[in-house]
């Protein structure tokens, strides 16, 4: 019988529990045993509707903390005492892995305008390298993005938002150099290489309008890390517009563009609700208009061509369906079925 080969993340458990029991067994074998470093007990008591809540180790949330910062680094010391005589195993394990990847690749040009764009990496560097050429594949590559000569100097670097302008002229993309998923959006010319000197903070995601010059972003909030923020902002002016703010903590906010690139979407999602908000690409300074306020287990997402949202909706369609409504004029009085509901389809 044919066996399905074992899936990477089932190698690397198996690979951990061989060398945490190999470790166990040596610091075991070979004098005293280590001991683990112990966290100072630090009572806090909380009072939550009625009930009470005792934390000994609440303290160790505070990230200013000295006395946090060295304890955890007992906890490195510890396992990296504790894992010392399987060094070897783990050096052929973590060769035997990266034999396994192909470390110089080349992702599939994909075109925006006149230009294709894709990524590669390079054996022996840790990030990818973001790439475009001109007119054709076979133009001469231009380096747009080096994510390895940003993370020069920095612990940990990610790139998330990475989306030129309509005119491929400018690229807004973020990047974060905490490993905590807090982002920060600059925008670069192309053309001549500098940065712009927008710098903004916590950004999860944003749309560029057809003018090329104005962005639409959503931020978080810095504590909860909802996204709750929804801004415009002409490059260059010193006004970041806050066009609406989510107040309902069971919902989040997300923006982009429809694939025709002709209106800027705003998201808006719970877990059994949405809400769909929206601004044409080509008038960026235009009110933000709803298509459906919420309602409790609606949900519903859309797209666009030619004047018309295609929406996908789930209101007496268990399994959804598809209605067209004049991007004028969204309101349910206009919806016109155009998949019809089918009971037996998810």
């Amino acid at each position: 019988m044919h066996k399905r080969p074992g899936s990477l993340f089932t190698v690397v458990l198996v690979a951990f529990s061989v060398i945490t029991n190999t470790a166990l067994a040596q610091s075991n074998g070979g004098g005293a045993p280590l001991k683990p470093p112990m966290a100072e007990k630090k009572t806090k008591t909380t009072n939550i509707h009625g009930e009470t809540i005792v934390d000994d180790y609440f303290w160790l949330r505070e990230k200013t903390n000295p006395a946090v910062m060295a304890h955890l680094q007992a906890e490195d010391k510890y396992a990296e005492d504790m894992m010392k005589p399987t060094r070897p195993l783990q050096e052929k394990l973590y060769n035997e892995m990266v034999g396994h990847i192909k470390e110089t690749d080349q992702q599939v040009p994909y075109r925006r305008g006149d230009y294709f764009y894709y990524s590669r990496t390079e054996k022996g560097k840790q990030y990818p390298i973001y790439c475009r050429m001109k007119g054709s594949t076979k133009a001469a590559e231009e380096i747009i993005l080096d994510v390895n000569e940003l993370a020069k100097g920095q612990k940990f670097m990610e790139v998330d938002v990475f989306t030129p302008s309509d005119d491929n002229n400018l690229l807004a993309y973020s990047t974060d150099n905490t490993g905590y998923r807090q982002y920060v959006l600059h925008v670069k010319d192309l053309r001549t290489g500098q940065l712009l000197p927008e710098r903004i903070e916590r950004v999860n995601n944003m749309a560029w309008a057809t003018d090329n010059k104005t962005i639409f972003y959503v931020t978080e909030d810095p504590v909860t890390k909802r996204n709750d923020k929804f801004f415009r902002h002409a490059l260059g002016s010193d006004k970041y517009e806050l066009v609406y703010d989510e107040k309902d903590e069971l919902f989040d906010i997300g923006t982009g563009r429809t694939r025709d690139k002709a209106i800027i979407v705003l998201d808006i999602v719970s877990k059994t609700s949405t809400e769909v908000r929206y601004i044409p690409a080509d008038k960026p300074e235009a009110e933000l208009k709803v298509v459906l306020p919420r309602q409790p287990d609606h949900e519903y997402d859309l797209t666009h061509r030619n004047g018309l949202f295609y929406i996908r909706t789930n209101k007496g369609a268990k399994n959804f369906r598809i209605v067209t409504a004049p991007d004028a004029d969204p309101s349910e009085a206009n919806w016109k079925e155009f998949v019809a509901h089918r009971p037996a389809v998810a």
